[in-house]
């Protein structure tokens, strides 16, 4: 859970990040289909595929799955989809990239037209949707939806209409599937405190920017941890990746890159007078050597080895003893999102219940889309997201109640760390995939800690929340312009968000880099994403 989490976070960190795509060929022709075609060209496949039951189809049928890979396990020996060839009758040929290639790879493959028969934990973004989909590259999945093949989605479609809208594109198409967790609270990881070094102070949470910047203060000044040296480390980061959508949340804001107010109104954050609020407290903090100077240079290894060290008083994880070691307990409290001096905050981006990017996908080489439909919707029930996220039963865990759904824990063999062992057993590990998590799924399994965070949440996150900027689609003309200006517009904001935090461009040149982010067209990003929103 804890690679899965971060991946997750990861990955829907970047919802409008949209990057310049790749140059695109048209598929090879020889047993490929226009997408708009599809269904009627491979009629003849549904014939031998039932809409409910196993063995999905008659005949065993081999497809080509391409994916992100952890590198934990061989995907061919994994009993989570050993289980499945044998449930379903389509045994899957496997052309997975490492996680930190796989955009690359990706981009490849679509520029080849050499494609495999769908894309598992594909990270497809809302412009790759709707650039390959209309090309037909990647097939329209309504059709087998409404159909019957993918009757636990429309049922998710039918509950909850306003995720069917968040992934239809401007054409009336849906050419990608989410992740849906509607028990998610965290859009990323949160940021903790070091609660050995709250008891040390005699320090109570801090409640302002202010008192928060005092807390910090004493860290370093204090002997926080006690062994008689000033190596503390008050605040550390990672290249900001992890901790700014959480501080941005104190001046108000909750997303990165745009972001609707209560009227609706679309705000691009890099030029929001919040933004350099956060700018200018990060600012200080490095100035005081608050801030860990190695925030841009460091790997999250070397910042995890820090907190087993006990120098770090507040960070970001999934959970705390990830980065400060030990085992789980409630020693380490959730940070409290703090008020700055801007009007209603802190505020907090909350999961939306949906991925941002797309999960899964079918292409038009695919000779059964309809047989497709069916494996992958078993993901989007009770018991294949079971399957997928815990494996088979009586490896991990085993019913105690299995009418009230109620599992337990069994031991891992080796004694070994369970999430790794997990790691081994399913592909769902470490990247986000197409399915969906509920309350149901881990009933039984869940512990104090889990009980406690759950607390930890409901006091200091929920009566926050505000959902991210929705999953919306432009059309391709504004696709194309969209993503013309976020590609130099990205890198500059990230070069200068580093630069006025370490201080090599000073604050007062606020002013030249408003004006400069309006000539790149920060306000054409926000009246661009302003029609998809209204849309």
């Amino acid at each position: 859970m804890k690679k899965l989490r971060k991946a997750s976070s990861l990955l829907l960190g970047i919802t409008l990040l949209i990057s310049v795509l790749a140059a695109c060929g048209s598929p090879n022709e020889e047993g490929k289909t226009n997408g708009s075609n599809a269904g009627s060209e491979t009629s003849n496949a549904a014939e031998g595929v039932s809409k409910e039951g196993f063995p999905i189809v008659n005949e065993p049928i081999t497809l080509k799955m391409m994916s992100q890979d952890v590198g934990v396990a061989d995907w061919n020996k994994m009993p989570v989809l050993q289980e499945m060839e044998k449930l379903t009758g389509i045994k899957l040929e496997f052309q997975n990239a490492p996680v930190d290639s796989f955009a690359t790879k990706k981009n490849l493959v679509f520029a080849s037209g050499d494609l495999p028969d769908m894309f598992y934990a594909a990270d497809l973004k809302p412009a790759e949707q709707v650039t390959y989909g209309s090309q037909g590259v990647l097939i329209p999945l309504e059709k087998y939806i409404d159909e019957g093949y993918a009757p636990n989605i429309k049922k998710i479609f039918d509950d909850h209409p306003e995720i069917r809208k968040s992934f239809t594109t401007p054409d009336g198409h849906i050419y990608a599937l989410p992740n849906v967790d509607l028990a998610a609270v965290w859009y990323r990881g949160p940021m903790w405190y070091n609660g050995k070094f709250l008891k040390t102070l005699g320090a109570t949470e801090p409640k302002t920017t202010d008192e928060l910047y005092a807390y910090l203060k004493r860290v370093k000044d204090e002997d926080a941890n006690g062994n008689g040296k000033q190596d503390e480390i008050p605040l550390t980061s990672v290249k900001l990746n992890d901790l700014r959508m959480y501080f941005l949340g104190f001046w108000g804001i909750y997303d990165e890159v745009v972001y609707a107010d209560k009227d609706g109104k679309v705000h691009y954050t890099p030029q929001e007078e919040g933004y350099k609020g956060y700018l200018t407290f990060l600012n200080r903090l490095w100035k005081d050597e608050l801030l860990d100077h190695e925030t841009f240079s460091q790997t999250d290894e070397q910042k995890k080895a820090k907190g087993k060290n006990n120098q770090i008083a507040v960070f970001n994880d999934y959970h705390p003893y990830f980065t400060l070691g030990g085992e789980p307990s409630e020693d380490h409290p959730l940070m409290t999102p703090v008020k700055s001096e801007i009007a209603d905050s802190p505020v907090y981006g909350k999961h939306p219940g949906i991925s941002a990017n797309g999960t899964f996908a079918i292409t038009s080489s695919n000779p059964a889309p309809e047989a497709t439909m069916r494996w992958v919707d078993y993901l989007y029930s009770y018991e294949g997201a079971t399957l997928f996220s815990q494996g088979p039963e009586n490896l991990l865990w085993k019913y105690k109640n299995k009418e009230t759904h109620e599992k337990e824990w069994l031991p891992v063999p080796g004694g070994i760390d369970r999430e790794e062992y997990r790691g081994t057993m399913t592909p769902n590990y470490g990247i986000l995939t197409p399915g969906m998590n509920s309350s149901d799924i881990a009933v039984g399994l869940r512990s104090e800690f889990d009980l406690w965070i759950d607390k930890q949440n409901a006091e200091k996150l929920t009566p926050i929340g505000k959902s991210p900027y929705p999953n919306v689609y432009l059309t391709n003309e504004e696709q194309t312009e969209a993503s013309a200006l976020l590609s130099d517009l990205n890198t500059y904001v990230i070069q200068m968000e580093a630069k006025f935090v370490t201080g090599q461009e000073p604050l007062s040149n606020w002013d030249k880099y408003l004006e400069q982010i309006k000539k790149m067209g920060g306000d054409r990003i926000a009246e661009l994403y302003q029609s998809a929103y209204d849309r």
